[in-house]
């Protein structure tokens, strides 16, 4: 059962490692604020963390997360206490919306992610190459999922594929109708029994029905189909595991407005790895790649050697890396100046105390 999950070898070396044998280990299927629920060879229950995970918690990151492998106990019919939290084999993550050097974990543990747009509406490369980065940064294989073709031409299609190839051709391509069906035998036969995928993308692409349609079954709401955008609204509103029938695991994700990189040099580096090999070709070691001459990029994109949206993507996101970076070093700076604070008062108190 546990097998069937995508428990494996490395992970039960772990638990017996850490005298966690005595436990319970389930993964983390819906994540619901600070409650959990898990799914487990006894079957499935509503979870919390144990007081002294909390309090040694020094970031959100340190909670558990859908995905996640844990050793818990029980204490009430269905319900049960987290103790630990197994490593992650892999994490996508993107900065956190709203909240200064924090990163927010999308899922974990997932072996490939479907990238899913809409081909009616808000299509836009640069954001699959913003996905694919926060994929390569986690070292989760990816596929473009181009959704509701049956609502433009195939020649429109065509030109649709062609254009996302041409500026991401490491990556496969399946177009699909969530109506028609057609494409899905392909998608198919990409899932693979142990295996865990993700399903990323904004609001309004399809990824709850699509998500319906693997399942075989309702498990997703969607809002009514809108006559003027031709499209259904999903309401999912927290994170999902779900088991299908051909033995592949899903992960379902809220729509994200914002794809806010995070710490993701060596997923940018994947992404724009033709950038990237051009920057060592720059007459100066700390070319900006803005206005320099001998700048080997800029020399490329003028030659339309390298694609200029492409470029100007990398750029944006390349900035977004260094601001979350030099974030992340002031928030630790403005902590480590509040410990010292706080050592400095309570010396006082000790040598004050009579």
């Amino acid at each position: 059962m546990l097998e069937d999950l995508g428990y494996g070898a490395d992970m039960e070396n772990y638990r017996q490692e850490q005298n966690l044998d005595s436990l319970g280990v389930g993964r983390v299927i819906a994540e619901h604020r600070e409650r959990y629920e898990i799914k487990s060879a006894q079957g499935e229950f509503e979870a919390e963390v144990i007081g002294n995970l909390r309090f040694s918690a020094r970031e959100r990151s340190d909670f558990p997360a859908v995905g996640d492998w844990v050793a818990f106990s029980e204490y009430e019919e269905n319900k049960v206490l987290i103790h630990a939290v197994f490593p992650r084999r892999t994490v996508i993550e993107r900065e956190a919306v709203g909240k200064f050097g924090e990163k927010q974990i999308i899922a974990t543990n997932i072996d490939y992610s479907f990238i899913v747009q809409a081909v009616d509406r808000d299509f836009n490369i640069n954001r699959f190459e913003r996905y694919l980065t926060i994929c390569n940064a986690s070292g989760v294989s990816p596929l473009v999922i181009l959704n509701k073709t049956d609502l433009i031409s195939d020649s429109e299609l065509k030109s649709m594929v062609e254009s996302v190839d041409k500026r991401i051709p490491q990556v496969p391509i399946i177009a699909i109708s969530n109506e028609t069906r057609v494409g899905y035998e392909l998608l198919f036969s990409h899932i693979q029994k142990g295996k865990t995928y993700c399903l990323l993308g904004s609001s309004g692409v399809g990824k709850s029905t699509l998500m319906n349609n693997l399942a075989g079954r309702d498990l997703m709401k969607t809002d009514a189909i809108s006559s003027s955008t031709s499209k259904g609204r999903h309401i999912t509103s927290h994170r999902e595991l779900i088991l299908l029938e051909s033995g592949g695991i899903i992960i379902d994700n809220p729509g994200m407005r914002e794809v806010g990189i995070a710490d993701a040099t060596k997923g940018l580096e994947a992404t724009f790895e033709e950038i990237v090999s051009l920057s060592y070709q720059c007459r100066f070691q700390d070319c900006t790649h803005n206005h320099e001459s001998g700048c080997a990029i800029l020399e490329a994109v003028e030659k339309g050697e390298i694609d200029r949206a492409s470029y100007e993507n990398y750029m944006k996101m390349e900035r977004e890396k260094e601001h979350f970076e030099s974030s992340v070093a002031e928030r630790r700076k403005k902590d480590k100046e509040f410990g010292k604070m706080v050592r400095s008062v309570m010396k006082d108190k000790r040598q004050n105390k009579p």
